[in-house]
């Protein structure tokens, strides 16, 4: 496959793939956009930022343009994610296709998801918690969907909605097409594939434990108590727009707090916050009106903003694959991206951890997360050890 005019795409998504400049399929669409044309299910793993909603969105928009009485449903673990997603369908969408749609995710004002119900739409983009609420509330019926896509299934899993994603299912008709997406395929996800799936066609792109390989990781030995200050000297060495990943959501908010303090752009995001107020600051970060975005995991999977340049994990994630996640959201689509690890001794198990999960069978030093250096406690002051590492390979060097 190399390029999307050689599928026999319906005109009008071809045009609207030109608009978005679509021309070369990533290796995720090249491996698995054929075989979902050609109405086969497919279980799919790639490294984040790959382009998977195109890989599946292509193969759904063909099949709503085909089958005028069909529908889609696409269920994501986040409401961040159902919106890329949506936001991301639509662009492929002509607007003379007449094909209507419906955002049904949580912290939206449910009375509008009640009136784009009831303009029958064909495409419904939703978390499993508000899509269980409209059908019991008998306001959704999803017996046309016949194209079902399951994104980011392993985070689905992990946030608990293993439940909901029966209930759901329940509702659809028998004979459908699934597309089942996820970064890591562990054996819960292999057992709900062989469970919802027929004669699923594998595809994977890549290691799912692996960063990609123009992110350059770095890992800072520090303390508890310098922590904060090798914060801040990352931030005064570093250009362009940084994520912070922290544990929880009132540690994400009190770091915004004390760099705002130092006269640094920063905003908060995590589960706390309303609906409308997650939106206004993604789409303030988007837009480079702060240069610093502090986050807990729920930032981790599906934030797509191209011009992240570095992340930060000021505390390690408490599920190893997330770091994967995490470190995902700068060098999307190719670009180069920075990593930097703060790690303290009490990170020191999890560290291996998270070193065995990439590099399987390499020896780390047993101090790896142990503080080996010391600073006069200010941010300029004080030489320390950095252990850099990229695509794998891990070498010592003076900062």
């Amino acid at each position: 496959m190399q390029n999307f005019h050689t599928l026999s795409l319906p005109p009008q998504l071809l045009r609207s793939l030109e608009h978005m400049n679509f021309i070369e399929p990533t290796p995720i669409q090249a491996q698995a956009i054929p075989f979902a044309l050609a109405g086969k299910d497919v279980l799919g793993s790639a490294q984040t930022g790959t382009g998977k909603t195109a890989a599946f969105g292509i193969p759904l928009i063909t099949r709503l343009l085909i089958d005028k009485k069909g529908a889609a449903l696409v269920l994501t673990p986040t409401r961040e994610l159902a919106m890329q997603v949506m936001q991301m369908l639509k662009k492929m969408l002509d607007k003379s296709d007449g094909i209507k749609t419906a955002l049904l995710i949580g912290g939206e004002s449910i009375s509008k998801q009640f009136q784009e119900l009831k303009a029958k739409p064909r495409l419904f983009v939703g978390t499993p918690g508000r899509i269980n609420d409209h059908l019991l509330r008998g306001s959704l019926s999803l017996m046309n969907a016949n194209f079902l896509v399951l994104d980011e299934t392993d985070r689905m899993l992990d946030m608990g909605f293993g439940i909901q994603l029966e209930k759901i299912l329940k509702h659809l008709p028998q004979q459908r097409q699934t597309l089942m997406f996820s970064a890591t395929l562990p054996a819960n996800i292999v057992k709900l594939s062989n469970k919802y799936l027929k004669d699923p066609v594998r595809v994977a792109v890549g290691s799912s434990v692996k960063p990609a390989a123009k992110i350059k990781q770095e890992t800072i030995r520090t303390s508890d108590a310098e922590k904060y200050e090798q914060l801040l000297d990352q931030l005064q060495q570093r250009d362009g727009s940084i994520l912070v990943f922290v544990k929880t959501k009132q540690g994400a908010e009190k770091l915004a707090i004390k760099l705002r303090y130092e006269k640094h752009a920063v905003e908060a995001i995590h589960g706390n916050l309303r609906q409308h107020k997650r939106d206004r600051v993604i789409k303030a970060f988007r837009e480079q009106r702060h240069r610093i975005l502090v986050a807990t995991d729920i930032a981790a999977r599906g934030l797509d903003i191209p011009h992240i340049e570095h992340v930060i994990n000021y505390d390690l994630p408490q599920c190893l694959e997330d770091y994967i996640h995490r470190i995902g959201r700068t060098g999307r689509a190719g670009a180069e991206g920075n990593a930097i690890n703060l790690v303290t001794a009490k990170d020191a198990a999890k560290w291996k951890a998270i070193n065995n999960l990439i590099n399987p069978g390499e020896k780390i030093d047993a101090g790896a997360g142990r503080p080996n250096f010391k600073t006069s406690g200010k941010r300029s002051g004080g030489q320390f050890k950095k252990r850099s590492f990229k695509s794998g390979s891990i070498k010592k060097r003076n900062g």
